[in-house]
């Protein structure tokens, strides 16, 4: 049995001593590469007998029935709740579901995908926002074009710019919208707004998806009203405790996912604020435990299982040589006690 390490794209990449986008389009010949990077590519692939038509391989011999599914950080309950309808559905197609985490890091994402065409996997999902990176976007399509030639089936959950996939696309844009809608028929006109990084697609929708919404009332956010942070628990936190500290004079402050929204009502609470008597909160996805906290936290509610099981479905119905399927999936409002009409303060 050869029990020798599996050899990645980025091991090639590494090796040569050039970017991942690099090696893979020169291993998959699908855009010019430079002859002397090229050569230095395929010697480090010859050096540590990298496979990279291992899927087409694996289709001539039967392909495992197995799924793999990329997403950002499967500790989050937003993909945790995704995740959950993916194996559902999965379940009931009789495929295996293989599940990796990238902590948000785009070459881990690709790397990731190269190994998983190595192991032979029918079908790739990748759960989570697309980057706004153009190098990262050539990097992700020199490794699903082939894939896909090959017969591999790739789905998407949310937007990713200029890659031709089927997808589910959460309206990250118009629930913000309506979000800003219902904050400002309560009264608010002063907002400040806890982002993630605003190289991720979903915070860029929900930003301008919440700009637009409060346009419609007349009230502008100025860029100094947006603190970016890690789009995490901690990340809300630290958001919210640097609002703090500078002085602002919001009535509401949003938080484009829940699990910031968690990290800052905390942030508050240790400053001596209370939600909703000193300043209102919202959040978005609706994940299972803001309905639980104190208060119970407003935010626009997405249907996270079956987000999941329309992805799955997707990727398991043929749909090669056709125009790339796109699932909308709308957010619903769900107003709670963690914001309250202005007039009541």
């Amino acid at each position: 049995m050869d029990d020798r390490p599996h050899v990645t794209l980025e091991d090639v990449a590494r090796e040569a001593q050039v970017s991942l986008a690099t090696a893979s389009r020169a291993l998959n010949g699908t855009t010019k590469v430079r002859s002397d990077l090229r050569e230095r590519v395929l010697a480090a692939a010859e050096q540590l007998a990298y496979t990279p038509n291992a899927h087409a391989q694996a289709l001539a011999g039967g392909a495992h029935r197995t799924v793999g599914v990329i997403c950002h950080d499967v500790s989050d309950p937003y993909f945790a709740g995704i995740s959950r309808g993916v194996m559902r559905a999965a379940d009931e197609a009789g495929l295996l579901v293989m599940l990796a985490s990238t902590f948000r890091d785009p070459q881990r994402e690709i790397a990731y995908i190269s190994m998983l065409r190595a192991q032979r996997a029918s079908a790739i999902l990748l759960v989570g926002s697309g980057f706004e990176d153009r190098e990262w976007e050539r990097a992700l399509a020199a490794e699903i074009e082939p894939y896909q030639r090959g017969g591999g089936q790739v789905a998407v959950v949310s937007r990713h710019r200029t890659l031709r996939v089927d997808s589910v696309q959460p309206e990250n844009r118009e629930g913000a919208a309506q979000l800003a809608r219902t904050l400002t028929a309560q009264g608010h006109r002063r907002f400040a707004v806890l982002a993630g990084p605003r190289a991720l697609t979903t915070v860029v929708d929900r930003i301008r998806g919440f700009r637009e919404g409060l346009a419609e009332a007349g009230v502008e956010l100025a860029e100094h009203d947006i603190v970016e942070a890690a789009f995490t628990r901690d990340g809300g936190h630290a958001a919210m405790s640097e609002l703090l500290a500078r002085g602002f004079d919001a009535t509401c402050v949003f938080a484009v996912t829940d699990v910031m929204a968690m990290g800052a009502l905390a942030a508050l609470r240790e400053a001596g604020r209370s939600v909703p008597e000193d300043i209102s909160l919202a959040g978005f996805d609706d994940i299972p435990v803001v309905r639980d906290l104190a208060p119970p936290l407003t935010t626009v509610a997405l249907p996270l299982e079956e987000l999941g099981e329309k992805v799955m479905e997707l990727a398991v119905r043929d749909n090669r040589g056709k125009r790339s399927r796109i699932l909308r999936m709308p957010g619903t409002v769900v107003v709670r006690e963690s914001t309250r009409p202005i007039a009541d303060t």
